[in-house]
């Protein structure tokens, strides 16, 4: 809660000389925050910044490894906060109002859902609530799935067992499950392997093998990342380090999202 009030008053800092002046004036109160957006602020997990290995050299399915993990890389990451739980369908609808899941149920969670879609709703729920939410970059997403700082370099986001962490073809009946079901990660976070993949804030691109600090991907393309893997995917594509890209207007079943926030200024 500490950590989460500095994210609150650092995104505060910039407006206090507008919030005086309007002061004695006969503005009118916020309006208080929906519970399932105070539930989403109280569920933000602080991140420690460090450096991790990002990728993977190992075999794949054919023995070779996956060109689109490839090469590992060094990447340190600055101090942020990152949700522990995938974006629901009430905090989805608590924002947007609009939902194009096909499946409906208030604790799973959301899907269907387009990368310019979730830009949609990050710019709403920042307005809503003054914290700068976004969406991870996809280095951010993978230190986090690994466990950051207390990463035990499991397979999957928790664990060498799926069945403990996750939900993927083999074991989820090809349907979405409620959020937070499966044992957390090292840090907390739940379903960060499978249930619905999430998109992250990057373009889709080949790694740069050199050394890096607060990647954001690379300059353009023509798709976003999409990370974690879903519920309809096979075992083999879940583990921690595969990434894949989809159009960013594309909207498909089992790609949902994970929200970030940052608690200060990073530099570039």
């Amino acid at each position: 809660m500490v950590l989460l009030s500095i994210m609150l008053c650092v995104n505060a800092q910039d407006n206090n000389n507008d919030k005086s002046e309007e002061q004695g004036s006969n503005a009118s109160s916020p309006r208080p925050l929906p519970q399932v957006i105070e539930d989403l602020i109280e569920n933000m997990v602080y991140v420690e910044g460090g450096t991790f290995t990002m990728g993977d050299n190992n075999p794949g399915l054919n023995g070779d490894p996956l060109e689109r993990e490839k090469p590992e890389h060094q990447v340190t990451l600055s101090p942020y906060f990152i949700c522990r739980y995938e974006v629901t369908q009430e905090v989805w609808d608590a924002v947007m109002g609009v939902n194009f899941t096909r499946v409906r149920a208030s604790k799973l969670p959301v899907d269907n859902v387009c990368w310019d879609d979730c830009q949609e709703f990050v710019l709403k729920l920042v307005l809503m609530t003054g914290i700068n939410f976004r969406l991870p970059t996809e280095a951010e997403w993978e230190f986090a799935a690994r466990g950051g700082n207390k990463s035990r370099h499991t397979k999957y986001s928790g664990s060498n067992d799926i069945d403990s962490v996750g939900w993927c073809r083999f074991n989820s009946g090809n349907i979405l499950h409620p959020v937070g079901q499966k044992m957390p990660n090292e840090l907390g976070l739940y379903d960060m392997t499978g249930n619905v993949g999430e998109w992250c804030y990057d373009y889709y691109g080949r790694y740069d093998g050199s050394a890096q600090i607060n990647p954001r991907g690379v300059a353009n393309g023509a798709e976003n990342v999409v990370r974690g893997g879903n519920c309809f995917q096979i075992l083999e594509v879940c583990h921690i380090a595969f990434r894949y890209g989809e159009i960013p207007a594309q909207r498909s079943p089992g790609i949902g999202l994970r929200l970030a926030a940052t608690p200060f200024e990073v530099k570039p």
